[in-house]
């Protein structure tokens, strides 16, 4: 049975089968979740792989790699999120973002995902709220995808990374 829940902590610390990597449209490493997620999956190995992926990546695109050094997770989802500075009603490109990296999940046999809150950083631009747009959004695209792929299990882990954030989506699912 499928199942989405949202916890305060960091994507890439969860046991999963692959965790979504907010990345650019270039699949660069950057700063945030991308920084960290470069760092431990080995910077040279995952900048070889993602070099090899036609770029860029359009908004609400999502393309995989493996994980590398990342021991607690098989794969990586780069979910290529909008930047709110620049397209401030992007709303289906974030929920694309979500949907397509649900249906990578499935087109790998993947069952498990720890996703952060996409475009809510420094993509976030001028929305009032990024965390919870992009918490509800995470959750309109997990129910459509359920309700498209009744017969494959999957489990979501939204992944609020600050206090702050956990406690502004929290009551969302």
């Amino acid at each position: 049975m499928s199942s989405i829940k949202i916890i305060q902590g960091s994507c890439v610390d969860q046991e999963v089968d692959a965790i979504v990597n907010a990345s650019n449209q270039y699949l660069a490493s950057g700063s945030g979740v991308c920084g960290e997620i470069f760092r431990r999956a080995g910077y040279r190995e995952l900048t070889e792989a993602c070099d090899k992926i036609k770029s860029p990546v359009n908004d609400g695109d999502a393309v995989i790699t493996e994980s590398f050094n990342i021991d607690n997770c098989k794969h990586i989802i780069h979910a290529v999120g909008p930047n709110f500075n620049r397209t401030p009603d992007a709303y289906d490109k974030l929920f694309d973002a979500y949907y397509n990296s649900l249906q990578i999940l499935k087109n790998n046999n993947l069952h498990s995902i720890a996703f952060p809150l996409i475009s809510s950083g420094i993509f976030g631009g001028n929305l009032p709220n990024p965390a919870k747009v992009s918490a509800e959004q995470c959750l309109k695209a997990y129910n459509r995808f359920i309700e498209d792929n009744k017969d494959y299990d999957i489990n979501v882990l939204l992944c609020a990374y600050s206090q702050n954030e956990y406690e502004e989506i929290k009551e969302i699912i």
